[in-house]
């Protein structure tokens, strides 16, 4: 019995990571191919009807599915090499100006385009990736600084931080800290995203958890 149980554990414990990878591509083919959904279905099927004997197969469910999930990752593909062009950065200029003649929608588009631009580009006098004292003072999180402000009344620096949720990192907190007490890393922003949809089991060997002022 103890063999068995031995056994099963390190069997539940070596798939628990495929499945989790089966959940997360399952979930986001599945959002990419409902994109198209809309469009091939009603194709397809026309198509299936002009000739079942030859055809019929296109009615099947998972052949839509798959359709769909091509279809799909080719608009985005064609999108990326659009954008790359100059007609395709006029065409993006023209929607963002449009998005921005819409009240709640330009924020968010904005706020979430900033960001993400952010993210990409290097930060000018502080590092990107810290650590802070989050959720209190003795546990720290990753974060990622978007911002340095000032505060009005003494004039010291204040730095935004994103602290980003695990294994979701498109949800999280926003936090205002002090300069002095943001634990600065020479980590990438690949390596602190692997750190936190991995749980921690993706990192580099050592992490500046206690600021020297404090050795």
């Amino acid at each position: 019995m103890g063999n068995l149980q031995k056994h099963f554990i390190t069997g539940l414990f070596t798939l628990t990571p495929i499945w989790l990878v089966w959940i997360v591509f399952k979930f986001i083919f599945g959002l990419l191919s409902d994109m198209s959904k809309p469009i091939i279905q009603p194709i397809t099927s026309d198509l299936a009807a002009t000739s079942p004997e030859l055809l019929g197969w296109m009615s099947q469910p998972w052949v839509q599915t798959g359709i769909a999930l091509a279809f799909t990752l080719a608009f985005i593909f064609s999108v990326g090499w659009l954008a790359r062009r100059v007609i395709g950065r006029r065409i993006l200029l023209w929607v963002e100006s449009l998005i921005n003649t819409i009240p709640l929608v330009k924020t968010i588009y904005g706020s979430a385009r900033q960001l993400l631009d952010l993210l990409q580009t290097k930060p000018d006098g502080t590092q990107r990736v810290v650590l802070i004292d989050f959720p209190h003072r003795d546990m720290k999180s990753v974060g990622f600084v978007t911002r340095t402000l000032r505060d009005e009344i003494t004039g010291k620096e204040i730095a935004a931080v994103y602290v980003p949720t695990t294994p979701n990192p498109t949800s999280g907190y926003l936090e205002l800290v002090p300069i002095e007490l943001v634990t600065p890393t020479d980590w990438t922003v690949d390596q602190a995203m692997a750190f936190i949809i991995s749980g921690g089991a993706m990192s580099p060997e050592k992490v500046p958890f206690s600021r020297k002022e404090n050795l």
